[in-house]
């Protein structure tokens, strides 16, 4: 199964909107008025390589293309504190013979409330929400040498949402942890019988087959994050989620997530990233998943605050 032509050309649509607009690669504007810290953050990486028929070495035709936005929005005055994050990565490739296929795709909205007990402790509550903007494909072979797939994800499918209430620690601007003992999660996937196996997948990302959510009330979370330019013009950007159901304290079904995002900028417009994740979700698989990629392309940022050196 392939994408839709619409969707196609809202992707290379917006790919082409997103390379007319680093023009500047930052923009910093401060605004000492205001309780708000924005950030803005937004990155197009396109590859392509192209053969001549009688080219010895080999090769496939292709072009592609990744794009990812990050946008935060984060308030503080006195003891309160609002912090509120976007963050989306989408990427495609075109093989030739083969037609688009995802590479990467993320959707990550986050927002927390806090009342701060001293300097580096905040009593917090918060909510989460993860998912994907796409359906996801297992290709195979067929036995007559065809490529053959089979939906193995989609938007909604799955779809967390998590609550938490607890304390953050946050030492420093660059390094927060939340510690969440009361973290209930909601689990949504839409059109459950697409993924249902009554032998290989009874319970698809933990849903039940005829059902389309999974409710889990007493559970704990962990959210860590780390932000910092750890070098000269390297910036090295990391998420960590664990998540434990009181009610299967098993180290084998406690929920890993970890994003991470090493950039180094070339020049004033062009960078390399490299970005990775690792994840271990029980209900979806049994073993440690990972994708990784890596990408040269343009970044632009604005923001109305100076960040401390």
């Amino acid at each position: 199964m392939k994408p839709s032509s619409n969707f196609l050309k809202v992707s290379l649509s917006l790919a082409l909107a997103l390379s007319f607009t680093y023009l500047n690669a930052q923009v910093v504007k401060v605004d000492s008025t205001t309780n708000w810290k924005k950030s803005f953050k937004a990155g197009l990486n396109l590859n392509q390589a192209s053969f001549s028929s009688n080219w010895k070495a080999g090769g496939v035709n292709s072009i592609g293309f990744n794009a990812s936005l990050n946008y935060k929005a984060n308030y503080k005055k006195d003891i309160h504190s609002w912090d509120n994050e976007i963050d989306f990565l989408y990427g495609m490739v075109n093989n030739q013979g083969q037609g688009y296929r995802k590479t990467l795709d993320r959707i990550f909205l986050d927002t927390k409330y806090g009342r701060a007990l001293n300097k580096k402790w905040d009593l917090s509550a918060s909510a989460n929400f993860q998912s994907q903007f796409a359906g996801g494909f297992l290709y195979t072979k067929s036995k007559a040498g065809g490529d053959s797939s089979k939906l193995i994800s989609d938007i909604f499918a799955p779809a967390y949402i998590t609550a938490a209430i607890g304390f953050e620690y946050h030492p420093s601007d660059f390094f927060k942890v939340r510690l969440s003992p009361f973290s209930p999660r909601l689990t949504v996937v839409n059109n459950v019988k697409n993924y249902y196996d009554p032998i290989t997948n009874p319970t698809p990302f933990g849903v039940k087959n005829g059902e389309s959510t999974r409710f889990q009330w007493l559970a704990f979370q962990m959210l860590a994050e780390f932000n910092k330019d750890i070098a000269q013009n390297i910036n090295l950007k990391w998420r960590y989620i664990l998540f434990m159901d009181y009610e299967k304290i098993d180290i084998n079904q406690i929920d890993h997530r970890l994003d991470l995002n090493l950039t180094a900028k070339v020049n004033k417009y062009i960078n390399v990233s490299f970005g990775g994740i690792l994840m271990y979700f029980y209900a979806q698989d049994k073993e440690v998943q990972l994708s990784q990629a890596l990408s040269l392309g343009v970044l632009y940022t604005f923001q109305n605050y100076e960040d401390k050196k």
